[in-house]
């Protein structure tokens, strides 16, 4: 029996594209590089594997017209229409839950990371500057208020980690979650105005662009810390470099980034910034967990299973 063919539209580790290549026919980034290949193979691919940053829109869709199912490795899926696959009945998935723990450790690192200034007293120790005086004393964290933006299952997460620092609590969301202790704003704006860190860890895509912007950032104010393991969109980048250069907001912690890889010059040249390559879900054992997922999902659908972890959109229809 020959295998389904699938269409794999990221750049895989080794350890998932293997799995993939035992139990599917792989055609791997085609419409990227080689489109006339990808041609003579679209009317086949009955599945699209991706990456929570791919780009999988309503006109590649519509080249593939056996398409039954797209399976992302990632918790975010904004690049995927997710409409567009609704219209025509194709399921999507992605890897929730599995990476929760390790967003969470990374938020509360970024955290501590600009209070403390961690890679700047690094830096003095290595430039050897300690010989010459003290590291200028920097901002406590532990007791501080912090924000949430998107109270899902990692900004639960991220607030458990933050109460065993003793912080107070409060959030914002598109609704009121009546079984979170904490309290509840109803805009970005209004909770940046009452905390000492903001945390992002909402959804990208359209509802989200641009959400943290100018007004938010200066009711953060010039004591308070942005954070950033959302996805870059959700900031108004130029927004944020402003205010860091200008001292209207204290810090930030970046681990995503409007247009990544490409990181603005502006905001490397910064000195009250905290900068990571987008690495939320970056160790072994979580990717190695997303990797199953995503291949369970696709597994899953072959065999006319249930989908084990399908995008809420998919099971709300």
């Amino acid at each position: 029996m020959s295998k389904p063919d699938v269409l794999v539209a990221a750049k895989f580790p080794p350890y998932l594209m293997d799995k993939l290549r035992r139990d599917f026919t792989v055609h791997e980034r085609l419409h990227e590089t080689d489109p006339a290949a990808f041609a003579a193979v679209a009317p086949k691919i009955r599945a699209i594997a991706c990456g929570g940053e791919s780009k999988v829109p309503r006109a590649l869709m519509e080249q593939l017209p056996a398409l039954e199912m797209i399976s992302v490795q990632g918790v975010g899926y904004d690049g995927v229409d997710v409409a567009a696959a609704l219209e025509r009945k194709v399921p999507v998935s992605h890897t929730p839950n599995v990476l929760n723990d390790d967003v969470a450790d990374l938020a509360i690192a970024l955290m501590l990371a600009a209070a403390r200034r961690i890679p700047q007293a690094d830096r003095y120790v290595r430039e050897n500057k300690w010989p010459g005086g003290p590291f200028p004393l920097a901002r406590k964290m532990s007791g501080a208020r912090l924000g949430i933006v998107g109270l899902g299952r990692i900004g639960q997460a991220i607030a458990q980690r933050a109460a065993a620092f003793g912080m107070s609590i409060a959030y914002t969301a598109r609704s009121q979650k009546k079984d979170q202790p904490y309290a509840y704003y109803p805009s970005a704006a209004a909770l940046a105005a009452q905390v000492d860190f903001l945390v992002v860890i909402t959804p990208g895509g359209a509802g989200t662009a641009r959400m943290i912007n100018r007004e938010v950032l200066d009711a953060l104010g010039p004591e308070g810390y942005l954070v950033n393991v959302a996805r870059g969109s959700v900031v108004d980048q130029e927004a944020l470099i402003a205010a860091l250069q200008e001292g209207r907001i204290a810090g930030a912690g970046l681990d995503v980034f409007d247009g990544e890889p490409q990181v603005p010059q502006a905001l490397r040249d910064l000195d009250n910034v905290v900068l990571t390559p987008h690495i939320g879900s970056a160790t072994g054992s979580t990717r190695q967990a997303m990797a199953d997922l995503t291949h369970a999902n696709l597994v899953a659908h072959f065999a006319g299973q249930p989908l084990p972890s399908a995008v809420p959109e998919w099971q709300a229809r």
